[in-house]
């Protein structure tokens, strides 16, 4: 199957008066596994929009490969997009939707049903071709909008939030899914998500997209243990941001808060920031004070199985602190004072 690279240069685009993508630069790679990923108004479905031909003609440039696809009408772009509605013909069966695009392009009908059995083999339904759409489950539709979309061999494979329809547990069986089929193919996918668990879990890379502006790129561990920005590490899981400076003594540097709580940074540490950005799981919590410990004060507990998740109030602020539980731990009472002592070797100061 032909797969290609895709460059986006200094793209914009608006919808009346209201620009919505702001100078978009990006290169995926030829077979990569890219998401876009934000919250609602991001921009990141809009991008994935203007990639397939949909919606307004932006600026800039967007390269399939070598080729400029920018004004081009969608069938012309050579790529494959899954909606998150799945837009499956109701009146035709799963062969028939299968084979729609094929059809369309005048394939001779044997090369149409050797195509076909392929794509449904490929996803597992080979058994469910003469069904109609209402007989299937949504994870089987989804997979057959899926076949529908790689038949016709497109450069580039564009997933539009297709898992949102799903509950919880069908959605993570058909992420892994997806991943096999990607992989197996080796086809260029984008992944539109404001799911991050479905993002880190799939994807090489990911764009983080907020205000139509891209954030951070880079591959999920990245993005998680070195955001470049408050609101990446804030989207991206759990983030207890403390407010304060960074001081230098020497060669020593150290972040005091805004209430005169110190801890200790390694050597390699932002030289200058405001803010220091804990993961709740690199952060200890005992009774006994130590060493850069801050003291704090336990104001709520949600026992989870595996870990016991405190809120609690220290260095002015609330902080969030997971703790792996095993049987017999002792689980810290609302209201009692403890002490945290953070990993500052995780720790990101911005």
């Amino acid at each position: 199957m032909n797969k290609a690279g895709i460059k986006i240069e200094n793209v914009h685009l608006s919808f009346g008066d209201t620009e919505v993508l702001k100078g978009v630069n990006l290169d995926i790679k030829p077979g990569e596994f890219f998401a876009f990923l934000g919250p609602s108004g991001s921009g990141k479905s809009t991008l994935l929009r203007a990639i397939a031909g949909f919606g307004p003609t932006p600026s800039g440039r967007i390269l399939i490969g070598d080729r400029d696809v920018v004004g081009l009408d969608p069938w012309k772009r050579n790529v494959g997009m899954v909606f998150q509605s799945y837009a499956l013909w109701p009146h035709l069966s799963v062969r028939n939707n299968v084979g729609f695009g094929l059809k369309e392009r005048k394939l001779p009908a044997g090369q149409i049903k050797t195509k076909v059995d392929a794509a449904l083999e490929l996803v597992g339904l080979a058994h469910l071709a003469d069904r109609m759409p209402n007989q299937l489950s949504g994870g089987q539709q989804q997979r057959i909008a899926l076949a529908r979309t790689i038949v016709v061999e497109p450069e580039v494979l564009l997933l539009d939030e297709p898992l949102s329809n799903l509950d919880a547990s069908l959605r993570v069986q058909m992420r892994r899914e997806l991943l096999r089929l990607q992989r197996q193919l080796g086809l260029t996918t984008i992944f539109v998500t404001h799911d991050q668990e479905e993002a880190n879990t799939t994807c090489d890379r990911m764009a983080v997209l907020d205000g139509g502006v891209i954030q951070q790129i880079g591959s999920p561990q990245q993005l998680y243990d070195r955001p470049e920005n408050l609101f990446v590490a804030k989207f991206l899981g759990t983030a207890n941001i403390l407010e304060g400076a960074v001081e230098t003594d020497g060669a020593a540097k150290r972040f005091r808060t805004k209430t005169g709580d110190v801890l200790s940074l390694p050597d390699g540490s932002a030289a200058e920031g405001s803010n220091i950005v804990l993961r709740p799981q690199n952060i200890s919590m005992s009774h006994s004070q130590s060493r850069d410990s801050l003291a704090g004060q336990v104001r709520h507990s949600e026992f989870l199985g595996s870990q016991v998740r405190y809120l609690v109030t220290a260095g002015g602020a609330e902080i969030v602190v997971d703790q792996s539980h095993s049987a017999g731990q002792t689980i810290f009472e609302t209201g009692s004072d403890v002490h945290l002592l953070a990993n500052t070797n995780s720790a990101v100061v911005l």
